[in-house]
């Protein structure tokens, strides 16, 4: 451990997690909390954190165990395995690193759901067992305990973006938000997109909710049964209503039918103009679905692919059939 703390300091690991703010100034926000006033500080040889506003203070590995979410044996396992190559110390870099120059995050141990956790997603988020099936299934769905809670992750093969959410259904504390992005991840890329290569159909989601809905939709609308996967339109999802496709993502949606499901509210119609545009610079055909009008069984609107589920049969009605 001692090696591995002399190759690695926070300076490193604030541009490895591509953490917000500038470590070298004394003192700086806190990467790990909403932090209005400056309260943090890291020391000049980067050995050293504390935090001014919570007492919160540590080495290197204490450093990368909040940031990576990882129980302590696993943080100590996880650092030691970055300070073997994957990273190189960069005492004298500015921060953050450079979007272009950003490295491939490094994740907690994601594992997949017991049959009691997939009933229970499908519960909380009113989906078809199938649906959670199936995005599991597709290795997009996986479950950790992260910062003491039991939760669900999307992310894919390519591990390099993955957002969490809680199994209890509430906000992440150290963030006031239901949805975490976890620290290094490239929040601009589309979960799945690799894995929709062989489908000739998209179905672009917004958030990790819907991205599951539409895994049940894309069954339901389209498989001869339930229990089957001959389905011609995928899911694909953008964490985040204000990211853009990332760039590296883009040339994979060539020649695709993409359409795309925004939430009906400003932030979600300003991601649908967006996307679109990119999509149409790389040749997809694409289109949007709108879900102004429709309404859920207990009157409300329906807002997104996740409400949809729960539309009554004159919406259902008027909507006959929602993927490509």
């Amino acid at each position: 451990m001692a090696d591995a703390k002399a190759r690695v300091n926070i300076h490193s690991l604030w541009i490895h997690f591509n953490l917000p703010g500038d470590c070298r100034k004394n003192p700086c926000l806190s990467p790990f909390r909403v932090d209005h006033k400056p309260s943090f500080s890291v020391n000049a040889e980067g050995t050293l954190f504390n935090d001014l506003a919570t007492g919160q203070a540590g080495d290197q590995v204490t450093f990368f165990q909040l940031a990576s979410g990882l129980p302590q044996k696993d943080a100590c396992r996880k650092f030691i395995e970055l300070a073997g190559g994957q990273i190189t110390p960069a005492p004298h870099a500015a921060c953050p690193r450079p979007a272009d120059a950003k490295p491939k995050p490094v994740f907690p141990d994601f594992r997949r759901g017991t049959a009691d956790e997939i009933n229970h997603l499908a519960s909380l988020r009113n989906i078809g067992r199938e649906g959670i099936e199936f995005a599991s299934e597709r290795g997009l769905l996986f479950f950790a305990t992260l910062k003491n809670q039991h939760a669900w992750i999307i992310t894919d093969a390519a591990r390099v973006n993955a957002q969490a959410r809680r199994m209890d259904g509430l906000q992440w504390e150290h963030i006031g938000a239901k949805a975490w992005t976890l620290p290094g991840s490239w929040a601009s890329w589309p979960i799945g997109i690799r894995e929709a290569r062989d489908f000739r159909a998209i179905a672009l989601c917004e958030g990790g909710p819907d991205f599951l809905a539409a895994h049940y939709l894309a069954l339901s609308e389209q498989a001869s049964h339930l229990a089957k996967r001959d389905v011609s339109c995928v899911p694909v999802a953008m964490l985040g209503a204000s990211q853009k496709i990332h760039a590296d993502a883009l040339p994979l949606f060539a020649g695709k039918c993409v359409r795309i499901f925004g939430h009906d509210d400003s932030a979600g119609r300003g991601a649908v103009a967006r996307w679109a545009a990119q999509l149409a610079s790389v040749g997809a055909d694409t289109d949007a679905f709108s879900f102004a009008g429709l309404q859920q069984m207990d009157g409300k609107p329906v807002n997104d692919l996740n409400d949809s589920l729960l539309m009554d049969a004159e919406s259902f009605a008027r909507v006959e059939r929602m993927l490509p």
